[in-house]
């Protein structure tokens, strides 16, 4: 909202409303608490639109022909899409370190390897995923392919251009910016090496006829996503991610986050800094 203008009062009714179709569309939830939340970051929005109350504005979203479009919109003015590049750095480290070997012994006769980064936001995660990959050495003449995908579309404007200022960097050490960027006057950009193995594509993770679009992966990353989710969207989604891995692909969480009480088919990895989700493999005749 700007300064002067008017409040549209939200009331407690239409919020739950409000809130119970953003679930059933993309599984986020919305707390009671949020109400003032909503009520201030949509305001602006309605008088975009040329509406007087949200009323009028849940009329718009389930029966305009545009309703949908705007649902997307209105998701992207309620979540925060704040990340960096090499976040939660002792997962990745394990990632480096136990699981990229493993898959490139498992893989070798296949020489392909598919990363699925699911909510990517502006795409620090899979640019990060990228260079962690390259700097193995171990996949310089495979197929390698990164899919980051995300609710919004304003972000992933962002993570296709691939040029970030100084906050995203504050947690990479200066020898690996001057790898993988070139500076310019809007900021560091992405080096064309790194921004080849990266695909990015619009998707609602709950689209169940869309997410097929994305094939078979070896690795899903899924961080600090599920945490604005309700227990049945979690699970429902769990069931998404099972059918898109690969046997023995692995699913890395955020640390707050885990499967007790949603999900027991996959198995608990244990690696040397972290604990990970895989998909068992089927386990062949002789």
């Amino acid at each position: 909202m700007r300064i002067g203008d008017p409040i549209i009062e939200l009331s407690l009714k239409r919020f739950r409303l409000l809130r119970d179709l953003i679930n059933s569309f993309c599984g986020i939830y919305f707390s009671d608490d949020s109400l003032f939340l909503v009520e201030s970051r949509l305001t602006e929005r309605l008088l975009f639109l040329g509406l007087d109350s949200f009323d009028d504005y849940y009329h718009y979203l389930r029966y305009n022909p545009k309703g949908e479009t705007e649902l997307e919109e209105m998701v992207d003015l309620l979540t925060t899409n704040e990340t960096y590049f090499y976040r939660e750095e002792y997962q990745l480290r394990a990632f480096t370190a136990d699981i990229l070997p493993e898959l490139h012994r498992r893989l070798e006769s296949r020489r392909r390897l598919m990363v699925w980064s699911a909510g990517c936001a502006t795409g620090e995660e899979a640019y990060t995923v990228a260079m962690m990959i390259k700097d193995t050495g171990l996949f310089d003449d495979w197929d390698v392919r990164i899919f980051g995908c995300d609710i919004s579309r304003q972000v992933l404007t962002h993570a296709r251009r691939g040029i970030y200022g100084p906050s995203a960097f504050r947690c990479t050490r200066p020898e690996l910016q001057a790898r993988h960027f070139t500076k310019t006057p809007q900021g560091y950009k992405v080096k064309d090496s790194i921004r080849a193995m990266c695909h990015f594509g619009h998707l609602n993770l709950l689209d169940e006829e869309r997410i097929v679009l994305v094939g078979h992966v070896d690795v899903i990353f899924c961080r600090n996503v599920m945490i604005y989710f309700d227990k049945k969207s979690k699970s429902h989604l769990i069931s998404l991610f099972y059918d898109r891995l690969r046997d023995g692909g692995f699913l890395l969480l955020g640390h707050t986050e885990s499967l007790i009480n949603l999900s027991t088919a996959f198995e608990l990895v244990h690696l040397s800094e972290d604990l990970v989700y895989r998909r068992p493999e089927v386990p062949h005749g002789p």
